[in-house]
């Protein structure tokens, strides 16, 4: 496997695991995630996504939102969380593999089907065992040798889970791969701040807004280590295996439950601001400063995305 074929894969797997995504709302659909030398973004009806070519060129797709999402039980409070999280993650894998085909340059060929497959198995893998398992032994091992309560354990575990998650999140911002995805994160940022606001799309004006964003998964994510706590917690005590599968099991009503607090905080309210500040800190590790070149992506996947590309648009 070439050098660059290496990094490029290793690039996706990093993103895939830092999920730098952000959920549309109902009174604008706007959102999306940065991908390998692009963004993917999320109109009214389709996904579009632009990438930056090795000479320079912007390259473009766009494909249909999903429309089971919408659709009985998935439209439930909580059910409706689980289904987006669900799509976002499907989309947003979609939209890694073709990002890092196009940086791959069309001459080299995209990944094999055993890349992808490995991409995807040390993505769940490494999830299972650094923000699932790690945190679990841990807390168990800490908590069983200075006599804590079971209270007293979930709720360090649910610390050692948001640690772990800041720390991996700090480590991968030193990767020159990863500080160009969390820079075109950053762009995507940008964009859709000045899109809310009504501003015309252009990289002068985008440039002038904030890299942070409510609805970013970034956020979601913080969210969720928080409802862990009081989930796992209610689960109760047993052996090591009840523990752990119990995590697995209850893993989609933490990331329904969290869906919802951020569905609620994202709206205009003084409360919900208020209890989101810690999580918009932390973007801060998952966004830098865009270049012109980036936001010109960025707002180029948004065109995309609302069905008004460039005339240059080539959609292969």
């Amino acid at each position: 496997m070439k050098t660059k074929h290496v990094t490029l894969l290793l690039s996706r797997f990093c993103t895939l695991m830092a999920l730098p995504w952000d959920a549309p709302c109902e009174r604008l659909p706007v959102g999306g995630q940065a991908v390998i030398e692009g963004v993917l973004m999320k109109g009214y009806q389709q996904w579009g996504l632009s990438v930056r070519e090795p000479d320079g060129g912007l390259w473009r797709r766009s494909w249909s939102v999903a429309t089971w999402v919408k659709r009985f039980p998935w439209d439930w409070p909580v059910l409706r969380g689980v289904a987006v999280m669900a799509d976002m993650m499907k989309t947003g894998y979609r939209a890694l593999n073709l990002s890092a085909q196009v940086a791959l340059g069309e001459e080299e060929g995209g990944f094999s089907l055993t890349e992808t497959v490995l991409s995807l198995v040390l993505a769940i893998g490494a999830v299972v065992g650094l923000f699932l398992l790690l945190p679990l032994w841990i807390s168990e091992g800490l908590g069983g040798r200075w006599g804590w309560s079971p209270h007293g354990i979930h709720a360090f575990e649910g610390l050692v889970r948001g640690g772990v998650f800041v720390a991996y999140l700090a480590l991968m911002g030193c990767w020159g791969e990863m500080r160009r995805v969390f820079a075109y994160h950053g762009a995507e940022h940008k964009t859709i701040n000045a899109f809310e606001a009504g501003e015309d799309l252009t990289p002068e004006i985008a440039l002038r807004y904030s890299r942070i964003h409510r609805r970013c998964g970034t956020s979601f994510l913080l969210v969720v280590v928080a409802v862990s706590i009081l989930v796992f917690g209610l689960a109760g005590t047993g052996g090591a295996l009840w523990r752990f599968s119990s995590r697995i099991v209850l893993l989609p009503v933490v990331v329904g439950l969290s869906y919802e607090i951020i569905r609620w905080a994202s709206k205009d309210s003084l409360l919900g601001r208020w209890l989101l500040a810690p999580a918009l800190l932390l973007q801060y590790l998952t966004t830098r400063e865009p270049s012109s070149d980036q936001l010109e992506v960025a707002i180029d996947a948004l065109r995309v995305a609302l069905g008004d590309p460039l005339p240059e648009t080539q959609n292969p």
